[in-house]
């Protein structure tokens, strides 16, 4: 086995939007996911299981969980979504075979679109952060808002790579969403971003992105805090010795 997928329960996902939640710059793509299963209470349906992943249990509300998990249910009456989701950074190896496999899945479960968000790394704090898209098809390009740039030249790493490179050798939908994120510290303020643009996209779904920007202000303002105090720490002279 070097990945597998073990469903807990069945559910209908013709025409669903799946969406990758595996770490990235500034833990984006895993605060989006575990934000969207939150608002929308979504059900777990499977979890992902591989002899690489992490050998641990994330325990939550007394309960053990797996450290990669398949969560879903409804956007609205008519339409669903399926979210992967993993707290931990993944060994290299299992990349590729992960990505493959959640498009299997996708073929088997006859979904729509896979969007799978990512933090773009800067030091910069602007008021609004800037959204980079880019599609592995001309038919999901077109479902990328305006208001996102296209991303034109870089480079895509880890498993959100390698679904627009499978996904444009399949010719199935995938869309990467990057925003700017700053890379030390859990970035709420970019993950809150994509909700916002996830919302455009997607029409029927409504996730109130304002509790994010406003855990955002508590991280900043707590690491402004920590970076005053340390400046007023005065430093020893290099030539100072014990009496």
């Amino acid at each position: 086995m070097v990945v597998e997928i073990y469903e807990l329960k069945k559910m209908d996902l013709r025409d669903a939007v799946i969406l990758d939640g595996f770490p990235s710059v500034g833990l984006v793509s895993s605060i989006v996911a575990n934000y969207v299963i939150d608002s929308l209470k979504l059900t777990q349906i499977g979890i992902v299981d591989s002899d690489y992943f992490p050998s641990l249990a994330l325990v939550r509300n007394w309960e053990p969980l797996n450290p990669v998990r398949i969560y879903a249910g409804n956007i609205s009456p008519d339409k669903k979504i399926a979210v992967f989701v993993s707290e931990f950074q993944l060994p290299t190896p299992i990349t590729k075979p992960l990505a493959s496999l959640i498009l299997d899945w996708m073929d088997e479960k006859r979904a729509e679109l896979i969007i799978t968000p990512e933090g773009l790394i800067t030091e910069e704090r602007k008021e609004k952060v800037d959204v980079y898209g880019v599609a592995s098809t001309d038919y999901a390009s077109k479902k990328i808002p305006e208001e996102v740039i296209k991303f034109e030249e870089g480079v895509i790493t880890g498993v959100s790579g390698v679904l627009l490179t499978e996904g444009k050798k399949r010719e199935r939908d995938v869309i990467a969403l990057l925003a700017e994120a700053h890379p030390d510290y859990p970035d709420a303020r970019a993950a809150g971003r994509i909700v916002e643009i996830m919302n455009t996209m997607l029409g029927s779904v409504k996730i109130d992105p304002q509790p994010l920007y406003e855990e955002a202000k508590k991280i900043e303002q707590n690491l402004s805090e920590i970076r005053k105090k340390a400046s007023q720490v005065k430093q020893v002279p290099k030539n100072y010795m014990y009496a």
